[in-house]
């Protein structure tokens, strides 16, 4: 099947060249907006809660939309193999806007918190989708510059995203935060529709990128596409559940463990075979994905928090240590793509997980003995470096064992394992931080049990790719 934009020569191409120069740039603003407007919901919720009288679901309206877009993920990706990512992007763009219509119009908390819902399950079908309009149009040897671009994408929002929060809030309204984010969607998605013409149907599983020898390209399970949307909103059911377990002070143990149980069990389904016994190639792509985001998030959210308990930051200085770990990140990331094929992509896993694992030790060494804020604060530059390293790199490995009949399911499954590996991480941190009598006690519980989701990532990195 032809390409929708005409192929230059691989020497002179590259994003920005005329030919991918409307969608990189549509692509990347969509995943930009999409993560702008996350972490503006972080700092104006604190506002909205109050004027709202939120309180009871404040935590819903976070955890909500995680849950909503596995849904979305799933309903893309099975979409997206059936008949090409056109019909999913434009749908999940629309559900998108819909649910900063909804939030940005709300008088209640409640209605906040639908809208909410269904941005959620616009935000997660809308990644799929791009990531299967990126499998379509680009070739290979651009695949690793694209996902450094959409890492920028991410990481420009948390340097701006929670100031220009703020000021909207503060000079308009909160309301404004949603609501603004629509006028700027529709003219990133224009930009992307020259380069859908053509995109439609899968033309009998032409593979996307030839897998290197010895990579297993494990397809999806036989199992339906509404089986599998019924496993996808079990699996949301289960993160809330996680989510609401910690207000439950008899059961809320119980109710946790019995969350993360069902959590697995729904996943199955919705990722490639072996993934979560680690099997080579693809699966152990996936679950790689997974254990990364747990690590790294699971610590990242309670950085902040030690240094204003333990060492008197104030918060605007205890954040910049999330904007070192996020320029580091682009960094990162940018460096592998400009590497490109001389940093082979399981050396680029591998390194990418040993760093993040040896920031969390450090950080779980500097909370147990107390050392200086600064080993924090140097520690978190190397995790954000190691997380831009692996992440493009796992996404370009995806795309590569995946075929046409199965991008929009291996691309939700990478975006599952990514979304659930973090909730899941989030959640239970969250229950171990409030089990422990003593501040000290309870940092150096969550850091633990991050710096062990960071071993099993380091032990399953090695197998993305076949033996040599």
């Amino acid at each position: 099947m032809p390409r929708s934009v005409p192929a230059p020569t691989l020497e002179s191409a590259g994003i920005f060249h005329r030919a991918y120069l409307l969608v990189t740039l549509g692509a990347c603003a969509l995943v930009f907006l999409a993560a702008f407007e996350s972490l503006a919901v972080t700092t104006i919720m604190p506002v909205v809660s109050r004027e709202l009288d939120g309180a009871s679901l404040y935590a819903l309206a976070f955890a909500g939309p995680l849950a909503t877009g596995v849904i979305g993920m799933v309903a893309a990706g099975n979409w997206s193999d059936r008949r090409g990512p056109v019909g999913p992007l434009y749908a999940s763009v629309a559900m998108f806007v819909l649910g900063l219509l909804i939030a940005g119009t709300a008088a209640v908390m409640p209605a906040l918190v639908a809208g909410r819902l269904v941005q959620g399950l616009g935000g997660g079908a809308m990644t799929v989708a791009l990531y299967v309009v990126i499998a379509r149009v680009y070739p290979p040897e651009l695949h690793p510059k694209i996902f450094a671009a959409f890492s920028a994408a991410w990481v420009i929002p948390s340097l701006v995203g929670p100031f220009a929060a703020g000021l909207v809030a503060q000079w308009l309204s909160w309301h404004w935060v949603f609501l603004g984010v629509v006028g700027l969607v529709v003219p990133a998605l224009l930009m992307i529709v020259p380069a859908l013409r053509g995109l439609h149907g899968t033309q009998g599983g032409v593979p996307a990128g030839a897998a290197p020898e010895g990579m297993s390209t494990p397809g999806p399970r036989k199992s339906s596409g509404s089986g599998r949307l019924a496993w996808a909103a079990l699996a949301a059911l289960a993160v809330l559940g996680l989510n609401l377990s910690a207000g439950l002070p008899v059961a809320g143990g119980i109710v946790a463990v019995a969350a993360v149980v069902v959590a697995l069990i729904a996943v199955r389904p919705l990722v490639p075979r072996g993934t979560l016994t680690a099997r080579r190639g693809l699966p152990s792509v996936i679950l790689t994905r997974g254990l990364a985001s747990a690590a790294f998030f699971g610590a990242e959210v309670y950085l902040p928090y030690l240094l204003v308990e333990r060492y008197d930051f104030s918060p605007t200085l205890a954040g910049l240590t999330l904007t070192g770990g996020a320029v580091a990140w682009a960094a990162g990331s940018a460096v592998q793509g400009r590497l490109g094929p001389r940093l082979d992509h399981r050396r680029a896993v591998r390194i990418g997980a040993a760093l993040v694992l040896g920031a969390v030790v450090l950080v779980l060494v500097t909370t147990v003995l107390s050392w200086p804020a600064a080993v924090v604060i140097i520690a978190w530059v190397f995790a954000g470096a190691g997380m831009g390293l692996m992440y493009a790199r796992l996404s370009v490995m995806t795309l590569a064992l995946s075929s046409r009949e199965n991008e929009g399911f291996n691309s939700s499954a990478m975006s599952i394992s990514d979304s659930l590996g973090g909730a899941l991480s989030l959640a239970t941190t969250g229950i171990i931080f409030a089990a422990f009598p003593t501040s000290a006690a309870s940092f150096s519980g969550v850091f633990a049990l991050t710096a062990l989701i960071g071993v099993a990532a380091v032990a399953v990195a090695p197998r993305v790719a076949g033996r040599r």
